[in-house]
């Protein structure tokens, strides 16, 4: 039994047209390149400070966010960890601990100013601990039930790095402690608070 072979060629191949000369005379619109589309900025508003750590006045600016890759590249392995992915330094280990010089300590992912010197204190707890933050509206606190315990996040409003956790045994005048994660933290002495 023979088999038939049928090559299918396209009909410009074979010289036959299937546009009407008619068609050939209607110029078709040409595409424009289109851009690519960009999802909007999400904005916040936060406070600014001096280099000598005082309120400079509240702005508005965009959200820090970025891939995972380039997180990645900016931050060292432990902050990463830490700011990224919600980790936690082990106890007694980080250089801010029982640092205290006056100065201000900022987010390592975006630069915000988090908290000021002044409201560090000794939690002996292992962890870098401040009763309240430089500015309420620099930082923001979610509801974390991670772990089978029921805690509340602390996080910068920038860029949603996870800075540690707070709780309500802290010293006078807030009894709050914001304890934190030195791998999340830059510290800027005075006079240097804003320059990177």
């Amino acid at each position: 039994m023979r088999r038939r072979v049928i090559l299918m060629l396209p009909l410009a191949a074979l010289g036959v047209s299937c546009v009407s000369e008619k068609e050939k005379e209607i110029k078709m619109p040409e595409r424009e390149a289109s851009a690519p589309s960009k999802e909007p900025v999400e904005k916040v508003t936060v406070v600014e400070f001096s280099p000598d750590g005082e309120p400079a006045g509240t702005v508005t600016v965009d959200k820090v966010a970025m891939p995972e890759e380039e997180w990645k590249k900016k931050l060292t392995p432990l902050s990463f960890e830490v700011l990224r992915q919600k980790g936690t330094e082990m106890a007694f280990t980080g250089k801010l601990n029982k640092h205290y010089e006056p100065g201000i300590y900022k987010c390592r992912g975006c630069g915000t100013v988090l908290f000021k010197a002044e409201t560090k204190f000794d939690s002996g707890t292992g962890w870098p601990s401040f009763y309240a933050p430089a500015a309420a509206e620099n930082v923001y606190v979610e509801k974390d039930v991670a772990y089978g315990m029921v805690r509340e996040e602390v996080l910068c409003k920038r860029c949603d790095g996870h800075l540690g956790h707070v709780f309500p045994d802290g010293p006078a005048p807030t009894g709050l402690r914001y304890c934190l994660n030195s791998a999340s933290l830059d510290f800027a002495p005075l006079g240097k608070g804003n320059k990177e």
